[in-house]
């Protein structure tokens, strides 16, 4: 477990090194790629709910100090990704083909949505128009980034014993 959460950090660090210095000025389509949302959320499928709001949190902190902005913003919402990701993961069986792309999808999306009512609410400028207009372009480049970041996820974190893990939610009554 120790040496999960060095692997994490370092993955996670590195992934944060990118986004802020490399792919935080590229905009292709009009929106941005988000590779630690995206790293996030793979890693969170395969570990779980705490671990993947821990590693949420710890990946924000780093961008929030990075950016030299409201310490604790990015914390926030990567720890509610990072902890419903893994809570999806935890529920539904992560060994779908669909779980990481859906994932990644909705939590793009609600990711924006959250941003920007924050912003609203700590009184700083929320422009919706810019989300909005590229939203569509950040869920499609996370998209893309998704297949090579959950495999190498995969590799990183092998699964455990397979009769450890919840496959499916049974419903009691």
């Amino acid at each position: 477990m120790t040496f999960d959460v060095v692997k994490t950090f370092t993955f996670l660090f590195v992934a944060v090194l990118v986004q802020v210095s490399i792919l935080g000025a590229y905009t292709p389509l009009g929106g941005t790629p988000d590779v630690v949302l995206v790293l996030l959320i793979s890693i969170a499928l395969l570990r779980g709910s705490i671990f993947g709001a821990v590693a949420g949190f710890g990946a924000g902190l780093l961008i929030d100090i990075a950016h030299l902005g409201a310490l604790g913003f990015t914390s926030l919402l990567l720890t509610l990704a990072g902890f419903w990701t893994g809570r999806y993961g935890e529920t539904t069986a992560q060994d779908r083909f669909h779980a990481p792309y859906t994932s990644v999808a909705v939590i793009t999306v609600l990711y924006g949505f959250a941003e920007l009512a924050l912003r609203f609410v700590i009184g700083e400028p929320a422009p919706a128009g810019l989300i909005v207009s590229g939203l569509p372009a950040t869920v499609f480049l996370n998209l893309i980034l998704t297949w090579p970041a959950y495999a190498f996820a995969r590799k990183l974190f092998p699964a455990s014993d397979p009769l450890d893990r919840v496959h499916e939610v049974r419903l009691l009554g």
